[in-house]
């Protein structure tokens, strides 16, 4: 989804808009079933700082429980234990952490979350762990803003070290999975620890901005100079996202229950790190060498299916697995029909399964 906030940067960077809207406000005719006393607590909650966030998540858990969507249901009937744990890293920003591990079953493997879905893959017999990151749902930090891309990769390999460490784990096989922005971090993570993964799992990656929205070089600058003066400030995006990366009508009104999710205009700061950080990952396709599974949706609009095209036909992995599903878009694990979701996690499940199995038995 990244991708396409940046292509609202570069066409809009130079506009303001002087009325603004709670994201709140906006929502509150598609929260059907919210009770009014939940609708005035979400437009009066500034969402900026993570004291508003976290107010919101714990009100609206009981909402989210109940959406009607496929995987909330095979979820509940899985036998997954789920731990919520908040810790302070080494730049004292508390990050909010959750695992998802299976109830009854040994831990085949570890997966790293870089985002994506999660309880399904638990209840496979996979042990998986996620974060939230700095600005991003309930670790703290300015809502949406991005300072630094490196930051984040830092954080990420930081919390997943010690997940690794932990000698209940240390003997496993550790994999990465990234979906949109979190391809892009997936994908740095092996780039600063080549040797520390057993494979990587990308879900429609942010790795490259497509050549049709690449803005020019004089726009580059433009952007690279107010993004210097008022890196926090935020752009009015042309499009709602959900519409551009879901195909299910159903599943369109669903996303707004998504309360805390980052709807905003983007931050120029932003999508400045953004397209620093997919210029950088393009140069370096060719150094992805950990075996790769690659997923993506033909109608993808949001991130370009050429550019995971790309990556697997540059990437020097052996082990290598390009998936494209025919009139798909982004969101191949929220917003698809539900055949689509359950066939999409069945092919992921089948290839950790594979490697799995390959790297235990000859350890």
């Amino acid at each position: 989804m990244a991708d396409s906030r940046v292509r609202v940067c570069f066409r809009c960077c130079l506009r303001k808009k002087k009325r603004r809207r709670r994201v709140g406000e906006e929502m509150k005719s598609k929260l059907e079933g919210v009770d009014e006393s939940l609708l005035r607590l979400l437009n009066t909650t500034s969402l900026e700082e993570v004291a508003g966030r976290r107010r919101i998540r714990e009100a609206f858990k009981e909402v989210q429980l109940g959406i009607d969507h496929c995987l909330f249901k095979a979820s509940q009937a899985a036998a997954v234990k789920t731990e919520e744990w908040y810790e302070v890293n080494s730049r004292g920003l508390e990050i909010f952490c959750k695992s998802w591990l299976p109830e009854n079953a040994s831990v085949k493997a570890i997966i790293c979350f870089c985002h994506g879905t999660a309880r399904k893959i638990a209840s496979s017999g996979y042990g998986v762990f996620a974060m939230d990151y700095p600005g991003f749902g309930l670790s703290e930090g300015l809502h949406g803003y991005i300072p630094s891309f490196d930051s984040i990769v830092n954080d990420v390999i930081e919390h997943f070290s010690k997940i690794k460490e932990n000698p209940e784990y240390q003997s496993l096989p550790s994999y990465l999975f990234g979906q949109s922005m979190g391809g892009a971090v997936a994908l740095n993570v092996h780039f600063k620890q080549p040797n520390a993964w057993s494979g990587a799992i990308l879900l429609a990656p942010m790795c490259k901005i497509a050549d049709d929205v690449e803005p020019s070089w004089i726009l580059k600058q433009i952007l690279i100079g107010v993004a210097k003066i008022l890196p926090k400030s935020k752009l009015v995006p042309d499009r709602d996202l959900a519409e551009m990366a879901f195909r299910d009508p159903k599943k369109i009104k669903m996303a707004a229950y998504n309360v805390i999710a980052y709807k905003d205009k983007p931050r120029l700061g932003t999508a400045l790190e953004l397209l620093n950080t997919t210029d950088e990952i393009d140069k370096r396709l060719e150094n992805v060498s950990l075996p790769l599974l690659i997923l993506h949706g033909e109608a993808d609009i949001v991130t370009d299916p050429s550019v995971s095209k790309a990556l697997y036909e540059k990437a020097k992995s052996s082990d290598k697995k390009l998936l494209l599903y025919k009139d798909t878009r982004h969101a191949l694990l929220e917003g698809e029909y539900d055949e689509i979701i359950l066939q999409v996690l069945e092919d992921i499940v089948s290839w950790l399964d594979e490697h799995s199995s390959d790297r235990i038995t000859s350890s």
